[in-house]
């Protein structure tokens, strides 16, 4: 990806350099070459023990996740190669804990991308024009600033990223020539929004925030997600064999909502039970970061713990 750096790293981000102490150091360390081969690797250990599950297993690498998946999963879940599979259960990625937990996530906040459109008075730059783009503009920007802080604030407090919604400016456009007042300007939001705030509550929200800028301001959504989570009662199936599994791996789980998106949200929509998790804890959170890691030791007992979920899960009866 174009921000990763080779002088912002330790060693080569593609060298896959093993530390005297056990830590892996590679792009896709964390994200996502670890569970691809840990999956992998797995099945092909229960297939040398001999092993025979009364489910099928089917693992599925696809493309285009990382800009949003339409053209991947998305586009898979349409196709009567994916109606075949009959797909009961699904995993998907998660996130390292820095603690001795393991993240077990049952959800995950819906992308919205709102562009924000600023409408005034053009001019000629020497003047104290009135009522221009960007002084509408500025009131926009700081009302979802502020939002962003009151958001950021109830974050702080419960703890789960993904139990709030986070408004971030990632692109901003307008202007015709350096001496010229613009009557247009452009706001562009990623806006990443829980699955305790309803889509209209949303709406609600933006249009009050929008309206801060006065007239001539209006927006549109881009993208507007839907969230879907997987219930996590004592009548989902899914879930008791999946904690069980966990507890037979003494995996304490810590159970929260993905603050990004994943693939799994397709497989949600369609009703499809998914659970998003990564076997690694006691490792920082360094997906798309510089020197990015994981330990040699947290890696190889992921391999075990997946094991044991797989196995377990493809064992479950009719559900």
């Amino acid at each position: 990806m174009a921000h990763i750096r080779k002088e912002h790293w330790d060693c080569d981000p593609f060298e896959a350099k093993k530390m005297e102490n056990g830590d892996i150091y590679a792009r896709g360390s964390q994200d996502m070459k670890c569970v691809g081969i840990q999956y992998i690797e797995a099945i092909r250990r229960l297939i040398s023990d001999g092993k025979r599950m009364m489910r099928t297993i089917h693992m599925t690498f696809v493309p285009d996740e990382e800009i949003g998946g339409d053209l991947g999963m998305g586009k898979f879940t349409k196709t009567e190669d994916f109606r075949n599979l009959n797909v009961g259960f699904g995993l998907d990625e998660g996130l390292a804990n820095p603690t001795e937990k393991f993240s077990l996530y049952h959800g995950e906040r819906a992308v919205w991308w709102v562009e924000v459109n600023c409408v005034g008075q053009p001019g000629h730059g020497s003047q104290f024009i009135q009522d221009t783009a960007a002084v509408k503009l500025q009131k926009v920007l700081t009302a979802f600033l502020n939002y962003r802080d009151q958001e950021e604030a109830r974050a702080k407090k419960s703890g789960k990223l993904g139990d709030v919604n986070t408004p971030n400016l990632t692109y901003l456009s307008g202007g015709v020539a350096k001496n010229v007042v613009p009557s247009n300007l452009t706001l562009l939001f990623d806006l990443r929004v829980s699955p305790d705030t309803t889509p209209e509550d949303m709406v609600k929200k933006l249009d009050e925030l929008v309206a801060m800028g006065g007239s001539g301001v209006s927006y549109k959504l881009l993208r507007k997600d839907i969230s879907y989570t997987t219930p996590l009662g004592d009548d989902n199936a899914w879930w008791k064999t999946f904690k069980k599994a966990c507890e037979k791996e003494k995996v304490d789980l810590h159970i929260e909502i993905f603050p990004a998106g994943t693939d799994s949200k397709y497989l949600r929509a369609l009703g499809i039970p998914c659970f998003g998790f990564s076997p690694m804890n006691n490792t920082p959170i360094l997906l798309h970061d510089h020197n990015e890691y994981l330990n040699e030791d947290i890696f190889l007992h992921g391999i075990s713990i997946y094991e044991t979920i797989i196995t377990d899960i493809a064992n479950v009866p009719d559900a």
